[in-house]
């Protein structure tokens, strides 16, 4: 990827994309879980237990594939009502729902003209939130990194957010997000992609190395 690659101008399909590259890596890896790892607790989600986030993330997808959108929608209380709905559901249930939103989500999103893009890269953060839980490597990285990059990069300058230059360990070339026409200079990031996305995403980062100058940790979040 090339700062080049990162485009202005929003590509639609990139979160459908990413949805399904998430599909292919999460789905079979919680199929092949016990049913005692879907009670383990998140780090990220206090108070959530990975068939929690699993469930706020199925319920999120179908009602995007339904066009459900009444007022308060993807509110904390929504968000809770989803869950408790799901309480009777057998987590194979849970996850063929997240497997059909993941499938199908990416149409409708692509015909929003953005306004639904952040439900896509939320979805592949709850997966990093997923994995970690359960011990599994590509935390926040893996198969979507690439995708989710470029649509975090269009999230930050759409949401005119604080202007950043990441020169990333892992990824040949810097990134630019945020705003491009903002008044502050650039802050700096040096570190590896995935501790970058935490950062934005508002996830624990204590043990992670890495060097940000201009901004403090806490405005980069981009859910908060």
């Amino acid at each position: 990827m090339t700062t080049a690659d990162v485009h202005d101008v929003r590509d639609p399909e990139l979160p459908g994309r990413l949805l399904v590259v998430e599909r292919d890596a999460l789905v079979p890896l919680l199929r092949d879980r016990p049913d005692v790892d879907f009670a383990l607790p998140t780090a990220a989600c206090p108070g959530w237990s990975v068939r929690d986030v699993l469930a706020h993330c199925s319920a999120a997808l179908a009602r995007v594939v339904e066009g459900r959108f009444e007022e308060g929608v993807f509110s904390p209380a929504s968000n809770d009502r989803d869950i408790v709905e799901r309480a009777d559901w057998t987590n194979a249930q849970v996850v063929d729902e997240l497997e059909r939103g993941l499938t199908e989500a990416g149409p409708v999103i692509a015909k929003a003209g953005g306004a639904l893009d952040g439900i896509a890269l939320g979805e592949w953060v709850h997966a990093g939130d997923v994995r970690e839980a359960l011990g599994e490597p590509g935390a926040y990285a893996g198969a979507g990194l690439p995708e989710a990059l470029r649509l975090l990069g269009w999230l930050t300058r759409e949401r005119r957010h604080v202007p950043l230059h990441a020169d990333l360990d892992d990824v040949d070339d810097p990134l630019r997000l945020g705003e491009t026409a903002a008044p502050r200079p650039p802050a700096r990031y040096i570190g590896d992609a995935a501790t970058l996305v935490r950062l934005y995403a508002g996830r624990p980062v204590e043990e992670a190395s890495y060097e940000l100058v201009g901004v403090e940790a806490a405005e980069l979040n981009l859910f908060g």
